[in-house]
C-alpha cells in the first residue's frame, strides 16, 4: 500500500496475504538464517509448510498478516496466529526483514501492528520462538514488552541452538 505522496522506493506496510508471499517470506528466512546459523533445507521447508497452512485457515478476524513492500517486492513479514489465543495466547511469527531494511525501522513498524492487531482483538497473551543471538529482534521484543521465559538447547529448526520463548501479557 503506497501513501499519495510516498516516494516509489519507501518501504510501507500492506496487511493479509499477497501472491508471492509464502514463498517470498520462506526465502527470507531461509537465506538469512541459512548464512547466520547454518539453518538449511529442514528450516526452510518447516516455514513454507507452516506458512502455507496458516495461510489456508487464514482468518482476518483471529489472525494477521503484515508484509513491508518496497518497489512492489515482499522485503518483510510478521504474523499473529490466534488460531490457539485462548489457551495458549497469540503466536507472533515469520518476523522477519531483509538486508537492505534491518535498521531502518520496518522491524519496529511490523511489530507495532502486530501488537496493536493483539490489544484490538483483546488477547490475553502473546508469545514468540526463537533463539539466542538474534540481539536486534531481542531488544525490540523487550521493547514491546516481551520477556524471555524459558530457554532449552534444541534442534526444531534443523540445527542445534539455545532456543528461546518469549511472552507478553496483554
Amino acid at each position: 500500500m503506497q501513501l499519495k505522496n510516498q516516494l516509489p522506493n519507501t518501504p510501507s506496510l500492506h496487511k493479509d496475504y499477497l501472491p508471492g508471499s509464502i514463498g517470498r517470506i520462506a526465502e527470507l528466512h531461509a537465506r538469512y538464517y541459512s548464512e547466520l546459523v547454518g539453518f538449511g533445507l529442514p528450516f526452510e521447508s518447516k516455514v513454507a509448510r507452516e506458512l502455507a497452512e496458516f495461510c489456508e485457515r487464514y482468518d482476518s478476524e483471529r489472525d494477521g498478516l503484515w508484509l513491508v513492500l518496497q518497489d512492489g517486492h515482499i522485503e518483510g513479514s510478521i504474523a499473529i496466529d490466534g488460531s490457539h489465543a485462548e489457551q495458549d495466547g497469540a503466536h507472533l511469527r515469520w518476523f522477519i526483514t531483509s538486508d537492505k531494511l534491518r535498521g531502518t525501522g520496518m522491524g519496529s513498524a511490523l511489530l507495532a501492528s502486530a501488537m496493536a492487531f493483539c490489544q484490538a482483538r483483546q488477547y490475553q497473551r502473546a508469545y514468540l520462538w526463537t533463539f539466542e543471538g538474534l540481539d536486534a529482534a531481542r531488544h525490540l521484543y523487550e521493547k514491546f514488552g516481551f520477556r524471555l521465559v524459558f530457554q532449552q538447547r534444541g534442534r526444531q529448526w534443523g540445527a542445534e541452538v539455545n532456543e528461546q520463548r518469549f511472552e507478553l501479557q496483554t
